[in-house]
Formats: C-alpha cells, sequence, structure tokens
C-alpha cells in the first residue's frame, strides 16, 4: 500500500479494512472509516460513519479535511448510507440517494473534490436505474473504492512528478496539511517530499502553524515526524525571515479548487506565502490531482470561500484570548492569482505558464 497513513478507508462488517473494489474479498455493507484528526497530535483514534448526518458533521469539523480526502470519505460515506436503505424499489431507493448526495454536497462549499467525487458516483447509479437495488449499492461502493484507489496512484505520480523539481539538501516551506491526512494517498504537497526521501534525498521542510486551527504543526509536523523527516515548525509570521536568511528554496502548497485560468483558493494565509515568495525569487508551487481543477469558473473570482466559526479565531483549546463581543474575519481560504505560481504539479505532469498555451493547457 502506497499511502503512508490510512486517513480514509472502508472498514466491512467482519472488520477488516479495504483500499479498493474486490470482489472476492469485501463483502456486502460496511462503514466509512476515517482517522479523526481533531485529536491529533495528541491521539491517533478513527471515527467509523455510516450516516450521512454523522459524514457531514465530520467534514464540516474537520475531522476529515484537505481536499482529495474529503472528496474520498463523502464518497464512501454516500455508500455507507445507500447500504442501510431499506427498500427495493429503484426510484425509491435512487431518490434518497439524491437527497443525501445534496447533504454532502453542502457540508463545505470551497473544495471542488467533494462534489466531484459524488457526481461520479450519482452519475454511477443514473445510468443504471435497470438494476435492482442491492445490485446498485454494489455499484455504489465499487465506484466509491475507486476514486479512493484511484486518489492513491495520483497521489504517488504527483510525488514522482514533483521530486524532479527538487536536490539534496532543499529547503521546503508548506502551509497548511496536503500530506497524508489530506488525501487517500501519500497526500499532493508532500508527496513529492516523501519521493525525494526515497530516492536519498535529505530535504528539510518548514511548516507553517496554519492559524487559526493549526494544520501545520498539529498535522503536518505530526506525520512528517512519523515519516522521519526532517521538520520544523514556524509561526505563520517567521517564513519571511528565513527566506531572507536563504533557508528555503522552494514553496510548495496543495490547493482545494483551481479555476481555469490557474487562480488557486487554498488555506487561508498561502496568498500571503506566495507573495513572500515572489519577493524573494523563490519558486512557489501548487500540487493537485486532475479533480481539483475546476474549468468552469474562469479565474479565482469565481471560487466560493467558506466563512467559518469566529469561535476558531478567538478561543484556542476552550480558552478565550479574545475580547468578548469583538468581531471577527474568519474565511478558510483565500485564493493565489495565478501569475505568482510557478508551476503545478499534477498527477498528469509539471504544468508551466502561460496556462493558457494549449501544450500547459490545464
Amino acid at each position: 500500500m502506497s499511502n503512508i497513513i490510512d486517513t480514509v478507508s472502508w472498514l466491512a462488517p467482519d472488520g477488516s479494512v479495504h483500499f479498493q473494489w474486490t470482489e472476492q474479498t469485501l463483502p456486502a455493507g460496511g462503514k466509512l472509516r476515517i482517522i479523526d484528526q481533531r485529536r491529533l497530535p495528541e491521539k491517533l483514534a478513527y471515527l467509523d460513519i455510516d450516516s450521512v448526518a454523522d459524514a457531514c458533521e465530520a467534514i464540516q469539523t474537520l475531522a476529515v479535511r484537505g481536499a482529495p480526502a474529503i472528496g474520498c470519505a463523502a464518497a464512501l460515506a454516500l455508500a455507507a448510507a445507500g447500504g442501510k436503505i431499506e427498500t427495493e424499489n429503484t426510484e425509491e431507493f435512487l431518490r434518497r440517494m439524491r437527497k443525501n448526495s445534496g447533504q454532502l454536497r453542502a457540508s463545505r462549499p470551497t473544495a471542488v473534490n467533494l462534489s466531484w467525487a459524488l457526481d461520479r458516483c450519482m452519475d454511477r447509479l443514473e445510468k443504471s436505474p435497470h438494476l435492482p437495488v442491492q445490485e446498485l449499492k454494489k455499484e455504489l461502493l465499487k465506484e466509491a473504492l475507486g476514486i479512493l484507489e484511484e486518489d492513491i496512484a495520483l497521489c504517488d505520480r504527483i510525488g514522482e512528478n514533483g521530486a524532479a523539481l527538487l536536490r539534496d539538501g532543499m529547503g521546503i516551506l508548506t502551509h497548511c496539511n496536503a500530506g497524508a491526512l489530506a488525501a487517500g494517498g501519500c497526500g499532493t504537497a508532500l508527496a513529492p517530499v516523501y519521493a525525494a526521501m526515497r530516492k536519498g534525498m535529505r530535504i528539510k521542510v518548514y511548516a507553517d502553524e496554519t492559524r487559526p486551527l493549526l494544520q501545520g504543526s498539529r498535522l503536518t509536523a505530526w506525520e512528517l515526524q512519523r515519516a522521519g523527516a526532517d521538520v520544523t515548525v514556524l509561526c505563520d509570521n517567521m517564513a519571511a525571515q528565513l527566506m531572507r536568511e536563504g533557508r528555503i528554496q522552494a514553496v510548495i502548497v496543495g490547493a482545494d479548487r483551481i479555476a481555469a485560468n490557474g487562480d488557486t483558493a487554498n488555506k487561508i494565509g498561502t496568498y500571503g506565502t506566495a507573495l513572500l515568495a515572489y519577493c524573494h525569487h523563490i519558486p512557489f508551487y501548487v500540487a493537485a490531482p486532475y479533480s481539483t481543477f475546476d474549468l468552469s469558473l474562469k479565474d479565482g473570482s469565481e471560487i466560493p470561500i467558506e466563512q467559518r466559526d469566529p469561535h476558531e479565531v478567538t478561543e484556542f483549546s476552550g480558552k478565550r484570548i479574545a475580547p468578548t463581543g469583538v468581531k471577527v474575519c474568519n474565511p478558510a481560504f483565500d485564493v493565489t492569482p495565478q501569475e505568482l505560481i510557478r508551476a503545478f504539479i499534477t498527477d498528469r505532469g509539471i504544468i508551466r505558464p502561460p496556462f493558457t498555451n494549449a501544450e500547459n493547457r490545464i
């Protein structure tokens, strides 16, 4: 198995864990299993989910997060919930599945992988209305596990393609978490690091802590340390100084949605990091699978930006750190203009500007 951490998987009724569909060994029925990322780094714990309500809560509260992982989890949650529907009427089953898909789709607005994965699953069902319900359930699980299996392979290819940009001794800055915890496989932004490590390169990773929920210090540092990588945690406002000191040779981040012109939505703070890299003449790379590109949006102004609970900013570990009643701005993402991006590291190769040229088309 190529993924470093089993962030998203399928728990069969016999207790076995699966990452792909195997007709002979995978029993009917089961649950989505995810790592509960809210409890890291203190404890590695899992959640087993078989209802849409629980899946939506897990996505909204960031028990599972990262665009590829959300897509994989939503697909498997849809399969788990569908498996519990007790009807033999195909139209009734499809009606309830459409409702389940709509609820999951609304759980988070920015990451396009969520709707992409749900569309794939529902398309598989809608194209087979002649099948009995039990066969539709099987087809749904096949598609959901196929999405997970595909993501594992996509991450490996992103890693191999991105490793070609790295060299021994480099310092890499990353923002938020775009590693194995954010995907079905080994990640997006961290995939080149893992691939370089397998090739024997010594890579030093600097992880922005990523306020307000500390995905960098809690998650990126945890998984890199677990993998034996050389990782240093930074407060978000320290990156410029390290760049000036010459300790960072590249920045690699993930993405939640990429518009047709290359404008990229990622965790809040990514835009500022890209500006710092531009000012210090440091290449800024975005690593993402093809499913993160939303060609229906002409540019970043059309990307919906999620606004999150003010308490994420005003409280920390249950303790208030800002005055009661103070106004709060808490967007979960920002948009980095394509002109600040040196290249996209994708499963299909390196895409370089100008992104509108036919040979470099996204």
